[in-house]
């Protein structure tokens, strides 16, 4: 009896271990994080393939006032998150245009002028989209109201990325809650890469109406599920040194050494090959540093 008690007792053992093994494989559920940490949040996935949100420490302390030369795109963001934060409805936003325009700078002002009325932020990378359902489950009772944000965000042919944001988008069942909007911001309006050899695929009707092809029609399609489009644009001179002085004023840099600084401002966006309020902001903290060092 006892003979075959042991050999009966390793096999519940190796039995239990593997069932242990394959427990720990299975995917599981998203665990909710401190929410009172912070109000902004990113999704990383660990090395063992589970996905997590993290408390970002440190958000940036922009505030609206401190974007210049973006007021007619302001008032759109800021209009559509305020509807979203009321509870009112709103539209997911694609951010589109040149580089260091604001774009990203824009939501996490909105971010801090709305969090105390319940504003948080969720921040998913694109390699991370696929796992989205999965997130808005997680915060679909919550009371406060989310916005998902996608930075930077384009796709190559294929992306399996791409596919799941675009069935959250066209309003699948996973992202019918009224708390979640997406925020995406790109360089390209159609967040796919566009080639010469597809103009070839649309077609010209007799009275002369032209239809894209498929493969163009497909490449629209994800921009058209978001509801609100902002387009941003490279600054003008004059709009260069506007967002300096204001930034060198942020600084604590006096009026007169702010004129007195356009010259430099515009020698470092001639060597950056830019005026963008990237730049702006870059040369603003150089100069009042240097000068602060007595430089």
């Amino acid at each position: 009896m006892t003979d075959l008690t042991h050999p009966l007792e390793r096999l519940v053992q190796r039995a239990e271990l593997l069932m242990a093994r394959i427990e720990a494989a299975l995917p599981q559920p998203l665990s909710a994080p401190d929410w009172s940490a912070s109000i902004a949040f990113r999704y990383r996935k660990r090395s063992n393939g589970r996905g997590g949100l993290e408390p970002v420490r440190h958000v940036a302390s922009l505030g609206l006032n401190d974007l210049q030369e973006i007021d007619g795109q302001k008032e759109k963001i800021q209009r559509n998150t305020e509807q979203f934060v009321d509870g009112l409805p709103a539209n997911n936003v694609l951010l589109t245009g040149a580089r260091g325009t604001g774009k990203s700078s824009l939501i996490k002002a909105c971010l801090n002028e709305y969090a105390p009325r319940g504003l948080r932020l969720i921040e998913v990378d694109k390699d991370d989209l696929t796992d989205l359902p999965d997130i808005i489950d997680m915060v679909s009772e919550r009371p406060e109201k989310f916005m998902i944000f996608c930075d930077d965000l384009s796709f190559e042919d294929g992306e399996p990325g791409y596919k799941a944001l675009k069935s959250i988008l066209d309003g699948s069942v996973a992202a019918a809650t009224p708390n979640v909007l997406i925020y995406a911001t790109s360089n390209r309006r159609h967040l796919l890469p566009e080639y010469m050899k597809e103009n070839l695929t649309y077609t010209h009707t007799e009275d002369g109406e032209v239809h894209p092809g498929e493969g163009v029609e497909e490449k629209i399609s994800l921009s058209e599920r978001f509801g609100l489009w902002v387009s941003f644009y490279p600054f003008s001179q004059d709009e260069y040194l506007t967002i300096v002085a204001q930034w060198l004023a942020s600084f604590g840099v006096s009026a007169a050494a702010i004129d007195a600084a356009k010259p430099e401002a515009l020698i470092w966006a001639l060597e950056r090959g830019s005026r963008s309020g990237r730049v702006g902001y870059q040369f603003a903290r150089d100069y009042a540093g240097k000068h602060a060092a007595g430089h």
